[in-house]
């Protein structure tokens, strides 16, 4: 069955970076595209971010454009999102999804 496994998140401060991972299974995934999503407390999901199955059209939210790099390796069925200049609005849970499949999350907090 499908996977997901997400981490790398963390307590920040305002300005640092994060790397997440999300490590998945269970679909053909050189073949499939994968967004990052959110989900800040007491608020809805949020997307956040769009890969290709080859990697080269990202796409982003514009609340996060310029600051976050989403990137895969299909050789590990991995993708990652780097997080820089992080804010507190960044504030959430973050999953990776696939066809809405989700795992877990990770937490990341941006806080002084």
């Amino acid at each position: 069955q499908v996977q997901l496994v997400e981490s790398g998140g963390g307590l920040v401060q305002p300005g640092d970076s994060l790397r997440l991972s999300c490590v998945t299974s269970g679909f053909p995934f050189s073949m499939s595209p994968l967004n990052w999503v959110r989900q800040a407390p007491g608020k809805g999901l949020e997307w956040v971010s769009f890969i290709d199955p080859s990697g080269t059209m990202p796409k982003y939210a514009d609340s996060v454009k310029g600051r976050f790099t989403v990137s895969r390796n299909n050789a590990k069925n991995t993708i990652t999102l780097q997080m820089n200049s992080l804010k507190p609005e960044d504030t959430a849970v973050y999953y990776c999804d696939y066809e809405s499949a989700r795992g877990q999350g990770t937490q990341v907090t941006v806080s002084s």
